[in-house]
């Protein structure tokens, strides 16, 4: 009896955020473990449908770094890393295109589809949804056909999640991180920050970043549950966030200067991670905010603080 207790308080805990977050937008970048260990390929599934039928409108951005690497090496092609960035040549990119535009997106939509959602994939050359430009050379060297994104057009996905009001989004975008120039040339784009530009165009409620580390630490390890702009910035320069979790900080404080509400960074090694941050009072990674409110972990911002 007191297992069924306990359900039903964590029922009734997560039912604030069930109203706040009805009609919302939240965007979640979608990698690394998760995408490749298939019992959390299930409960990230199972995630994203419970979010639509909570009246939620999920939009999904995915990587693929490790299964194009593992397509490059069966091919017999060695690839090539400049600043953590993959040197990304004219026949790279085609296989970058198979990998995250075929295979990887179709697999996370049938997962989803599965599940009972109503997924559909795209990349950012469906409806000139992203115009991206050739990044600059790093080091001297040129990345190839690696891009970062100039702006976003979400028409097709308004579109897409549009619905009768309370009746949940029509579809669930699934997207990979392919954008094109102004010449139309195909760009490789680091999923981080392709999430972020998607989730500023949408005026996103959240950013949710899943990834392989619990969150942001402070400088004795501890994990830190909120971070405004200023802290963030302050720990970047005293070096206790570092290595790879700097451009994930970089990238949420990017997205909520460009407007999305909260930004999320949690560990997606954790089954049902999105839903413990999204729908809990403590949350289990860290949250980035503008700066302090009086307004819980996870939950919503009141509705005269939503950007528009």
């Amino acid at each position: 009896m007191q297992n069924l207790i306990d359900k039903a308080r964590i029922l009734i805990e997560a039912l604030p955020y069930l109203s706040r977050f009805r009609d919302r937008t939240m965007v979640i970048k979608y990698g690394g473990h998760a995408m490749e260990d298939p019992a959390l390929r299930e409960s990230f599934a199972e995630d994203v449908i419970l979010l639509e039928l909570c009246g939620v409108n999920p939009v999904v951005v995915h990587g693929g770094g490790p299964q194009i690497g593992d397509m490059l090496k069966r091919l017999g092609v060695t690839s090539r890393f400049v600043g953590g960035m993959r040197v990304t040549d004219d026949a790279t990119m085609d296989v970058v295109e198979m990998v995250l535009g075929g295979a990887v997106n179709k697999e996370i939509v049938r997962l989803i589809n599965r599940h009972g959602g109503r997924a559909v994939g795209l990349t950012g050359k469906d409806g000139q949804l992203v115009r991206a430009r050739k990044m600059a050379p790093v080091g001297g060297q040129d990345l190839g056909r690696v891009g970062e994104v100039v702006s976003v057009n979400p028409e097709v996905l308004r579109r897409l999640t549009a619905s009768p009001e309370g009746s949940g989004p029509a579809f669930i975008p699934v997207i990979a991180p392919i954008g094109v120039d102004e010449h139309g040339e195909t760009l490789n784009i680091n999923a981080d920050p392709f999430a972020g530009a998607i989730a500023a165009a949408l005026r996103a409620e959240k950013l949710v970043l899943l990834t392989d580390v619990a969150g942001v630490k402070d400088a004795t390890g501890n994990l830190l549950g909120s971070l405004t702009t200023a802290e963030a910035r302050t720990l970047i320069k005293q070096g206790v966030i570092e290595g790879g979790m700097i451009p994930k900080v970089e990238c949420g404080l990017e997205a909520l200067a460009q407007g999305v509400g909260k930004v999320h960074i949690i560990d997606g090694r954790l089954e049902h991670a999105l839903l413990l941050e999204i729908f809990t009072e403590g949350g289990v990674g860290t949250e980035l905010v503008t700066k302090k409110r009086p307004v819980p972990r996870g939950r919503a911002l009141p509705s005269s603080e939503v950007p528009k």
